[in-house]
């Protein structure tokens, strides 16, 4: 505005005034104590701006701009050029090698951050260059003699002080060197025949190199990033020469890196520029091509940093960046210096496949913090943090973004671009494979499950990359895959591509029905996935001629799983024999007229099931299931079948929401937008899932699972075959139809609905939790927690509890997880009892126990550790006459229980 222009012309004329008094200060030996020192970053402080202002306001005093430029250089060449002739130099000649070496500094920054003021054309930048290129680096200014400058010292001339200066001092020359690497990287041929030092362009770039690491071990962490950028230039000049030594440079730089990890202010900024110069195209190119140690140590480091970003957030996020950028946009350097810059990511692909899956699971305390980084962040402007703070891409979540919006923009007609493709789409699934192998049952959003989950979105967005020649042998993993016991999210994915690439190429049907031809052991876990794949047998079938041939193959499949003895897989089968009936009688096949009584009559049946059991209302969830509802594989995979206008969302958001995945999986709409290290062309636009699908909500469609061992029983409501567990944390409580059931037994037995919880984790004999659960249902307990639901499989077991685990609700909450476990039941208003012998203890009989009570038991041998007694609200021991130290812990539980039980009742009958 005016007034500010005001202030600006006001501020013009004094100019060359203030230009001459800094360069007297700073050249002659005006400044000459430590304290001055400050002085001295304050004139230099001051030099930028006065550029920034001449250039904005009046390019008549550029001129004196480099006036000033020339004479400051100079004399600071000068005064650095002057020898000491006595051992012990004075403080004021050190204090002058100080200022005049940032006052060179300075002018280097200025030229750097200012090419448009052209001041690299004066006559002294030239003796700026000669000067920085043939010095000795990293020179220590020796401390000063103290016997005639007692009176000028201060505290700051002790020895840490003067390390200090001289670090700082150390750290100047590296910032001109880097100024003189990146302007003038010819600089030592131009030098080469004049220079007393006549070395070849490698060797001087190996003796700078050298000197580097030299200045990393001198220099204090938090003032060695000048030296990582002359490390950019220095080490791909090198690597081919000197391997060695490159990897004592990234050995060394990795070792500062680790230490400023706690750092928040400086590990960033040193972070980038480590990347940078072990990541650059040319480095990972020479490595790749050699084979050699220096290509093993690069993949090292990738690992190091993978495993640094699960502890610290957004570390794998500066590396991902910036290897997707050079790789896939390579600035014109990058691309003269090597054939195809994508060469590095097939070279490099672990960092792609590593990318796709990554994501820890955080405890408690990290995922709060991160929900509340999240909510900030989602707020945009309306939140001032997000307005003055700079984005910086940190969350975890951005690392798949990147590798996502990465191979979106990779073309299949490309042949780098396609070898590379498909290496991905075969590691992602050795890294399915290897993930099932270790840990055949795992929880749900478990890491196992998540990173499964990840594998199969990323598989979906290659799909339609790839040619039909690479899908022939691809789809036999695809089929092996189903064959696994996988979650109910993992299992869609597997679904949806399997219908996707029998839609494309109806020639691999022959290989889907051979996974219809093994035996019941296999199948028993998986037939399911390839029933569910039946159910959408209309879309399998767009683009194929052979319909009819193909509908008498299906139909002899599924007629054969509708007899099976599992309820679950019945349930499947039936719905895949809807579907491909109506497909029947739709195209008029004549071969199945004689079957049409049949199976209409079964179908008919099957609508107007009646009974006591559940059957009737299983059927009609299954088929109210949002797989086959409403869910439709081509509409809800891309816009106008266009392999670029892929439903991102879908995969990433919506379909994990609605597979009940923990919320931090979910990816919304707006990260993609908000990414934009890699940026899509216009033609490429991110699509919302069809309205259908946003509406849904996971009640509408959520499923409980019995798992693979699972049998029929009236009291079934539970109609899949996927393992699911509880998690605590998340306050998961039955199904509101399970609970009914529950509800129900008890009215009909005519118990009560107590508030008492038995938390019998901490027990591992069979034994004792069999007679607890025998005891918990007979007082009427409302659950019972156990640390493994495989105990309830276990004889001894069930030899103690005569079926009560059939009438008590279960809940599995390990031993890890019992604090979180306790702390959520705190805060819906549980008071925590321990059954525990302790110092502030109270006596049974004189004890009254809250209507919201939560026993929690001890081990057999250990009894509550101490780590979980401070989470207890209050300790109750059972008065003891005889000698034994204990009871038994059944024993104990059980008097605990009748006692809860008995006060309950007198309070019940007063009420009345």
């Amino acid at each position: 505005d005016g007034v500010l222009f005001f202030i600006w012309k006001s501020l013009m004329a004094p100019v060359e005034s203030i230009l001459e008094f800094v360069l007297r200060r700073l050249t002659t030996n005006e400044l000459s104590t430590v304290g001055d020192l400050d002085r001295c970053d304050l004139y230099l402080a001051l030099i930028p701006e006065i550029v920034n202002l001449c250039m904005q306001v009046s390019w008549k005093k550029v001129p004196s701009i480099k006036n000033f430029i020339l004479s400051l250089t100079n004399a600071s060449i000068r005064n650095l050029q002057e020898g000491n002739c006595e051992e012990e130099p004075k403080l004021k000649e050190q204090i002058k090698k100080v200022a005049s070496m940032a006052s060179l500094r300075a002018v280097c920054e200025i030229m750097d951050q200012k090419p448009e003021a052209h001041l690299e054309s004066l006559p002294s930048v030239d003796a700026l260059k000669r000067f920085i290129s043939f010095s000795q680096f990293n020179e220590v200014l020796k401390k000063p003699s103290y016997i005639e400058e007692k009176s000028s010292l201060c505290e700051e001339t002790t020895s840490q002080g003067w390390g200090r200066i001289v670090a700082r001092y150390v750290r100047d020359q590296w910032i001109c060197l880097r100024f003189i690497l990146n302007s003038f990287p010819t600089l030592a041929r131009e030098y080469e025949e004049t220079s007393e030092i006549a070395l070849s362009v490698v060797e001087r770039s190996r003796k700078i190199l050298e000197s580097a690491l030299e200045a990393l071990t001198i220099l204090p962490s938090d003032q060695v990033l000048p030296v990582f950028d002359c490390m950019k230039v220095l080490v791909p000049k090198l690597l081919d020469s000197a391997e060695s030594l490159c990897i004592e440079a990234f050995d060394l730089a990795w070792k500062i890196i680790s230490s400023l990890s706690n750092t928040q202010l400086m590990f960033w900024s040193n972070l980038k520029a480590f990347v940078h110069f072990v990541f650059d195209t040319e480095v990972l190119a020479v490595a790749a091509s050699a084979k050699g140690q220096a290509y093993a140590k690069i993949k090292e480091i990738i690992f190091k940093l993978i495993d640094m970003s699960t502890t610290k957030t957004g570390v794998f996020n500066v590396v991902l960046s910036h290897c997707c950028q050079s790789w896939i946009f390579p600035t014109v350097d990058e691309r003269s210096a090597l054939t195809n810059a994508f060469l590095n990511a097939g070279n490099y692909c672990e960092l792609i496949t590593e990318a796709c899956v990554f994501g820890t699971v955080f405890r408690r305390d990290q995922r709060l913090i991160q929900d509340v980084h999240a909510f900030i962040e989602n707020l945009g402007e309306k939140c001032a943090a997000n307005v003055v703070t700079e984005s910086t891409n940190r969350d975890d979540h951005y690392v798949r973004v990147c590798a996502i919006k990465f191979l979106c923009l990779l073309d299949g007609s490309n042949i780098l671009h396609k070898t590379f493709m498909e290496d991905i789409f075969i590691k992602l699934l050795d890294k399915d494979e290897l993930v099932s192998r270790s840990r055949t049952r795992y929880y749900a959003n478990s890491l196992q499950h998540r990173i499964k989950n990840r594998v199969w979105q990323t598989l979906l967005i290659l799909l339609p990359k790839l040619d039909q020649n690479f899908l022939c042998g691809a789809l036999d993993k695809v089929f092996q895959a189903g064959f696994g016991n996988n979650q109910a999210s993992v299992k869609y994915f597997i679904e949806w591509i399997v219908i996707l690439s029998l839609h494309k190429y109806p020639q691999f049907l022959n290989k889907f029905w051979d996974c219809f031809c093994y035996d019941e052991e296999k199948l028993k876990t998986s037939v399911c996935t390839f029933l569910s794949v039946l159910s959408h047998f209309d879309i399998v079938l767009q683009n194929t001629s052979e319909k009819k041939a193909a509908l008498k193959k299906a139909l002899i499949v599924v007629l054969q799983w509708c007899f099976n003895h599992n309820f679950s897989v019945r349930l499947y089968a039936l719905v895949a024999l809807k579907k491909i009936w109506g497909m029947c009688r739709t195209l008029h096949v004549e071969e199945f007229e004689a079957l049409t009584p049949v199976i209409e009559s079964s179908l008919q049946q099957v609508e107007n099931m009646h009974g006591t059991g559940n059957a009737r209302r299983n059927w009609q969830r299954i088929q109210d299931h949002f797989f086959f509802a409403t869910f439709h594989p081509l509409e809800d995979y891309s816009l106008e079948a266009s392999p670029r206008l892929l439903l991102i969302i879908t995969i990433f958001y919506t379909l994990p929401r609605l597979s009940e995945l923990a919320e931090d999986e979910w990816i919304s709409l707006a990260k993609f937008d908000r990414f934009t290290d890699v940026p899509l062309p216009p033609t490429f636009q991110w699509y919302h899932s069809r309205t259908e699908l946003l509406d849904l909500k996971p009640s509408d469609w959520s499923q409980q699972d019995l798992g693979s061992n699972s049998v029929e029983t009236d009291s079934q409501t539970e109609w899949t075959d996927v393992q699911r567990k509880i998690i605590p944390w998340k306050n998961s409580t039955p199904s509101l139809d399970l609970e009914m059931v529950f509800q129900d037994r008890a009215a009909k037995l005519g118990k009560s609905n107590s508030r008492l919880i038995v938390v019998a984790s901490l027990i591992d004999k069979p034994t004792n939790l069999g007679g607890l659960c025998r005891t918990s249902e007979i007082f009427g307990a409302s659950a019972l927690v156990v640390g493994s639901l495989h105990y309830i499989q276990d004889k001894q077991f069930q030899h103690l509890s005569v079926s009560a685990e059939q009438w008590l609700p279960l809940v599995e909450v390990k031993p890890s997880q019992l604090v979180d476990y306790l702390q959520q039941k705190k805060t819906e208003g549980y008071t925590i009892i321990g059954v525990e012998q302790t110092a502030k203890s109270f006596d049974l009989t004189e004890y009254c126990f809250p209507e919201k009570s939560l026993l929690l038991l001890g081990n057999e041998h250990e009894g509550i550790p101490a780590n979980l007694i401070h989470h207890l609200d209050v300790c109750v021991e059972i008065p003891q006459q005889g000698i034994i130290r204990s009871l038994n812990v059944h024993v104990s539980g059980a008097l605990l229980i009748w006692e809860y039980t008995r006060q309950q009742v007198i309070k019940q009958k007063q009420q009345k």
